[in-house]
C-alpha cells in the first residue's frame, strides 16, 4: 500500500474535515491515481468523482437512553448501582429541607385558621418543625392527633 499522508491531509482541508475522516475508497481501481495527485485542483477532481469522500460523524447513539427513560419515570433503574455520586450530589439537601418547612408551615397555618389548632399550639409546633423535629407533614398530623394537641378531630392530610 503506497503512502497516502499528504494526499489525506490535502483531502482534508478541501473537505474541511479532520484527517481522519477523509474516505479514500480502497476498491477502486484508481487507486494509483491518488498517489499521483500532488495538486489540490488534482485531489478536488478525485473528490468530484467520488474516489475520495469525507466519512459521517460518528455520535453516541440515543437508542438505549429513549429506551430507559420512560423506566426511570416509572422508578426503574434507580438502584444502589446505578447511583453515581453523594446522596446530596442526587438532591440537594437544601432544596430538600425548604421544600419539606414551606409544606409543615403552610399545613400549619391552615389548621390554625380552620381552628383545629391554637394560636399557642401553632406556635410551639412552628418552632418545632423549625427545629427539624417533623419528618413529613404527615409524621407531623399524627404526632398532633396521638399528643391530643387539636381542639377537634383532624382530617387527614391530603397533599
Amino acid at each position: 500500500m503506497t503512502n497516502l499522508k499528504a494526499q489525506r491531509k490535502m483531502a482534508s482541508s478541501i473537505l474541511k474535515v479532520g484527517v481522519n475522516r477523509v474516505h479514500i475508497d480502497p476498491e477502486h481501481h484508481k487507486i494509483n491515481d491518488v498517489a499521483l495527485a500532488l495538486t489540490r485542483a488534482d485531489i478536488e477532481k478525485l473528490i468530484s468523482s467520488g474516489v475520495i469522500s469525507k466519512r459521517k460523524v460518528i455520535g453516541t447513539s440515543r437508542r438505549n437512553a429513549r429506551k430507559n427513560h420512560p423506566k426511570r419515570q416509572r422508578g426503574q433503574r434507580k438502584g444502589l448501582g446505578s447511583r453515581k455520586g453523594s446522596l446530596n450530589a442526587r438532591s440537594n439537601q437544601k432544596t430538600v429541607w425548604i421544600n419539606k418547612i414551606r409544606a409543615q408551615r403552610k399545613y400549619l397555618k391552615k389548621l390554625r385558621d380552620e381552628g383545629y389548632i391554637t394560636p399557642n399550639t401553632y406556635r410551639t409546633l412552628y418552632l418545632q418543625a423549625k427545629g427539624n423535629l417533623f419528618r413529613s407533614v404527615r409524621y407531623l398530623s399524627s404526632v398532633i392527633s396521638e399528643r391530643g394537641l387539636a381542639e377537634k378531630k383532624i382530617p387527614p392530610y391530603n397533599r
